[in-house]
């Protein structure tokens, strides 16, 4: 059976710079409220005009392509993990092959929220495992900031995510042990409604209404005790389940990457692993939650730090929406 390696990753952020200190004009929030339960500092806004979701999605692209060293022709699948694409349909998949100006290749939309990027990753692994691609590129990336309402009784999310994209090149390899050594995909939709944003959508059978647009039906919910809770829990699990299913302890791990949710969720996976700092990569205290972008935009930034090098040993690792959750191991 094939490997399939990262042989590339790239990110974008867009350059409007969001602080704390901003939103406390827009809503009654503060510095000290927001970075005491989010460890977040500031976030970046897309640009209206500039950067969309699929936009955002290809400059990341490129950079992975550059840092891969290949050319980008050789890609032969697309793989866009978003819950932000540009339309409703179709898919920022379709976009982003045409921005890139690639062949008729295949492109595929994943909405698994958070957990996104990892269950991208898990299907590009498969189709280069199995022999019917060589070279794929997996894409999370996301624009939040124009559906969060500015407002007191928004604020508990409206503080938290921020807009950006990351992407990474996975190619065939016949190195064994190397590479991604596996993943694990997980959900329980009995909590579905604890995260999410119900329109537009046929669950409520309603169509969209004026008193929507004020009631606040159209604006996302979360359970955040609860999400809190589960996050914790199933991160430590698939982290666990990722280790023992090739035979390694923690001690064995040289970096954890987990999905940038919240910095107290973070902080608790790596007291509970007795990780050390150095150990762990977090930049949600810049960049916030950018959901399905957090995982690849941390691996990017972590690799042209010099904190990702040949032979490491990593885990990548997310809970979100769905209730869904996911992890995989890369000896790099």
């Amino acid at each position: 059976m094939h490997q399939s390696r990262i042989i590339g990753a790239g990110h974008y952020v867009p350059e409007n710079v969001v602080t704390n200190k901003d939103l406390e004009q827009r809503m009654n929030t503060t510095d000290e409220w927001i970075v005491e339960r989010t460890g977040i500092k500031e976030r970046r806004y897309f640009t209206e005009g500039k950067d969309t979701t699929s936009i955002m999605g290809s400059k990341a692209a490129l950079n992975a392509i550059k840092h891969a060293g290949i050319d980008k022709n050789e890609i032969d699948m697309i793989v866009f993990a978003t819950l932000s694409p540009d339309y409703y349909f179709p898919g920022c998949g379709v976009l982003l092959q045409k921005e890139l100006g690639l062949g008729n290749i295949g492109a595929l939309d994943v909405r698994n929220q958070c957990s996104g990027f990892i269950y991208g990753i898990s299907v590009a692994d498969q189709f280069i495992k199995s022999g019917m691609y060589k070279t794929v590129l997996v894409v999370g990336a996301e624009t939040q900031s124009n559906f969060v309402e500015y407002s007191d009784r928004h604020r508990h999310i409206a503080v938290i995510f921020g807009d950006g994209a990351g992407a990474v090149v996975l190619q065939r390899s016949e190195e064994k042990n190397k590479g991604i050594l596996s993943t694990h995909l997980y959900s329980d939709g009995s909590l579905a409604e604890e995260l999410y944003c119900p329109h537009p959508g046929t669950k409520l059978k309603t169509r969209i209404t004026e008193e929507m647009l004020t009631d606040g039906s159209l604006l996302a919910h979360m359970n955040g005790n609860l999400v809190f809770k589960h996050a914790v829990t199933r991160f430590e699990e698939c982290i666990s389940t990722a280790l023992s299913t090739n035979n390694y302890t923690v001690n064995d791990l040289d970096l954890l990457i987990p999905h940038q949710a919240n910095l107290r969720i973070a902080d608790f996976i790596a007291r509970k692993f007795k990780l050390p700092d150095e150990k762990v990569f977090n930049n949600i205290q810049k960049f916030g939650n950018t959901t399905a972008a957090s995982i690849p935009i941390a691996l990017s930034e972590a690799w042209a730090e010099g904190k990702v090098k040949e032979n490491d040993l990593i885990c990548i690792a997310a809970f979100g929406s769905g209730f869904t959750w996911a992890s995989a191991l890369i000896r790099m």
